[in-house]
């Protein structure tokens, strides 16, 4: 199950994404077969680019969210379209570390002192970059840093992913809480208590996902929210706007690889053909392997160099 719902409050003062994400990160977690923290800091940011993608105003608009750090898991990546596909990788799916001293999988910890960066390809000349300094490395205040540093918006996020013993995906999930222009102090004085209460995120998901066996996941999205704000005052209750979803698609394919052996140059290509006489290429997201003969890659060569 992976479905985002999308809400306002009824005095339009903030918005809310909230997500769940199971079936995206387990997916993840099939294809790159990751540690438990691997799984959680690869799960965190699949889900928060899934959300920030939906923002995004035009098909065929992309988003990049990339942490890089000096910890052992180096770096994760993700990509997310304006309508829901995700797809993203960790440079060390083996990583692991020690839980942290509250007891939790250290994802701070696997990335270290970094950067984030978010680069926004919106069909212009230049696509838009943003990079901060890593806050923690636990990614949600990563990101609610980034959107205050660079885009000016306040915004509460939480995002959990939840491992079972077998190592598989229990429960993960994220929400999104942005303040919208002219928006109440009274709905900003309302979130901050009702945010002191709130359980983390991957509780909430795993708890109402039990709960509600039977219901589709947009039922138990409804539950999540009503559990989350229906003890707002009225003025700023929540009402759904949207309903979308959020699925990993990785959109690699043999002529996006053919690109990129285009891109390696006319000497190193024909060392390739010379010393190997093929070559196989695999996409860092899927892991899926493309084998390039060795008349194919003369072709290429052919074709750049003329």
């Amino acid at each position: 199950m992976s479905n985002v719902l999308t809400a306002i409050d009824k005095s339009g003062s903030y918005r809310v994404y909230l997500a769940i994400t199971t079936d995206l990160v387990e997916e993840a977690r099939k294809i790159h077969d990751t540690t438990p923290l691997a799984s959680a800091g690869l799960g965190r940011v699949l889900t928060g680019a899934g959300l920030m993608g939906l923002d995004l105003k035009n098909e065929g608009d992309k988003l990049t969210v990339l942490f890089k750090g000096d910890g052992p898991a180096e770096q994760i990546l993700a990509t997310a379209t304006q309508d829901g596909r995700v797809k993203g990788y960790i440079a060390n799916p083996n990583c692991d570390l020690p839980l942290n001293d509250k007891g939790k999988l250290d994802v701070g910890g696997s990335l270290g002192i970094g950067e984030l960066t978010v680069i926004k390809d919106l069909g212009l000349k230049e696509p838009y970059v943003g990079t901060i300094a890593l806050v923690d490395g636990e990614i949600a205040d990563d990101l609610t840093a980034y959107y205050y540093i660079s885009e000016q918006q306040n915004t509460a996020i939480s995002l959990g992913v939840k491992v079972d013993k077998d190592w598989s995906i229990k429960a993960a999930g994220g929400m999104f809480i942005q303040m919208l222009p002219g928006g109440e102090e009274g709905a900003v004085d309302a979130l901050e208590d009702m945010l002191k209460g709130l359980p983390p995120i991957t509780t909430i998901v795993d708890e109402e996902t039990e709960k509600g066996a039977g219901k589709t996941t947009e039922g138990i999205l409804e539950s999540m929210l009503q559990r989350i704000f229906g003890g707002m005052p009225p003025e700023y209750a929540v009402e759904v706007l949207d309903r979308r979803d959020l699925v990993w698609q990785c959109d690699c394919s043999r002529e996006r690889l053919e690109q990129v052996l285009m891109t390696i140059g006319t000497k190193d290509l024909r060392e390739i053909i010379e010393e190997d006489g093929q070559a196989e290429l695999v996409c860092q997201f899927c892991l899926k392997r493309y084998h390039f003969s060795k008349e194919e890659l003369e072709n290429i060569l052919e074709a750049i160099s003329g």
